[in-house]
């Protein structure tokens, strides 16, 4: 029987660090369902996240993120996965530390390259030189994921379960998370 999950789980992270495959695995290891914020945000916008940036810009789709984060932390506990500039906010964090547990999947820019360079899916990679525009969004945002409450660092050969076993393991090791452990 998979552990009770007492706190949401938020995983946070670059794009291509695993966020939606693993928080799938890892919602169904922990029998609780899995949440996308960008895809609650598509539903309620009725227009993919490409779409909201161009029509409204980033701070729009920012503000909406937050609201959503918000609305899936105040529900039951959950494996929510978030866009990779969701935890640049200083309230989101707040409220992710707050209502939940910050978990960063932690992978290198080679393997996140190789992830997401032929996807037409990431709306700030639409530049001229997408290598190096995630390369400066990776230099910006890994001192702000370290500020998560747990990282797990990715490795190329590990599987997607594999991933999410190792995602347990650390949320075990920092405590608080599971039911069993409060008994404990």
């Amino acid at each position: 029987m998979p552990p009770k999950l007492t706190r949401t789980i938020v995983l946070v992270g670059m794009m291509g660090a695993g966020k939606t495959a693993v928080g799938t695995a890892l919602a169904r290891t922990l029998g609780v369902p899995f949440l996308d914020s960008d895809e609650e945000i598509v539903k309620a916008a009725q227009m993919s996240v490409a779409e909201i940036f161009a029509r409204d810009g980033e701070p729009f789709f920012r503000a909406r993120e937050s609201e959503v984060i918000a609305r899936l932390l105040s529900g039951p506990p959950a494996v929510v996965s978030t866009g990779g500039g969701a935890f640049m906010s200083a309230a989101n964090r707040e409220m992710i530390a707050r209502l939940g547990v910050s978990v960063w999947l932690q992978a290198g820019l080679e393997l996140l390259w190789q992830r997401v360079r032929h996807k037409n899916t990431r709306p700030l990679l639409r530049t001229a030189d997408p290598k190096r525009t995630l390369s400066e969004l990776f230099e910006t945002r890994e001192p702000v994921y370290a500020l998560a409450q747990v990282a797990v660092g990715a490795e190329p050969g590990l599987s997607i379960e594999d991933m999410a076993q190792k995602v347990v393991e650390a949320l075990r090791a920092r405590g608080g998370v599971f039911e069993e452990e409060r008994d404990a």
